[in-house]
């Protein structure tokens, strides 16, 4: 199970978070999100465990935990599905990608057929 740990401080490492969650079972996983330019957490991150059962029981005894002087948030994990028709539809359309009717794209040399 994918369990999301949020609000942390920003001190935390993938190695506290590791020995935070292994006192409640095998760990999948651990990632820490970064800043991609800075390398700083950004305060939230992920922890995979393998026993479904294992995982609930840390989401119930660590979320609203204090650790340095944060209280996480920890619950579930659900993965979105990303939508990768992201191009219009409907009036006036989404993103300057078309759309339907005449009034899909917004360049100024388009000239609808109607």
């Amino acid at each position: 199970m994918n369990i999301f740990v949020g609000n942390l401080n920003y001190s935390i490492t993938e190695d506290d978070m590791r020995e935070i969650f292994e006192e409640y079972g095998e760990l999948t996983s651990v990632k820490l999100i970064t800043d991609k330019f800075t390398g700083r957490s950004k305060g939230f991150g992920f922890v995979e465990m393998a026993d479904a059962d294992e995982a609930k029981k840390a989401i119930e005894e660590l979320n609203g935990a204090e650790v340095e002087g944060r209280s996480m948030v920890v619950n579930e994990s659900i993965e979105k599905k990303r939508d990768n028709n992201r191009g219009g539809g409907g009036f006036r359309g989404g993103n300057n990608r078309g759309g339907g009717g005449g009034y899909g794209r917004r360049d100024n040399n388009f000239r609808s057929n109607y």
